[in-house]
């Protein structure tokens, strides 16, 4: 359930209500009883865990392996290593 917004249309009063989507967009305000309407609101937060996110963290394994394989870190995709002992 998403966070809203709400200001008081006769004292000014701003509080917030954490409540479903479908719920009527017209509450009152605690502080005086007077309407209070939902304001426009900055939207949800995101938050980001972990070590870090990177444009290249969802890329597909084809991907990677093309690239390793432009870099020379390795064999291209289907090949297999020819260094060795012989």
């Amino acid at each position: 359930m998403p966070t809203y917004e709400y200001r008081c249309e006769g004292c000014g009063h701003e509080f917030e209500l954490f409540e479903s989507i479908n719920a009527g967009k017209v509450k009152t305000c605690p502080s005086c009883g007077n309407k209070a309407k939902r304001r426009i609101g900055t939207g949800s937060a995101v938050i980001f865990k972990g070590s870090g996110f990177y444009q290249t963290d969802y890329r597909s394994k084809d991907y990677h392996d093309k690239a390793k394989a432009e870099k020379g870190g390795g064999a291209a995709p289907g090949e297999a290593s020819k260094g060795g002992k012989q």
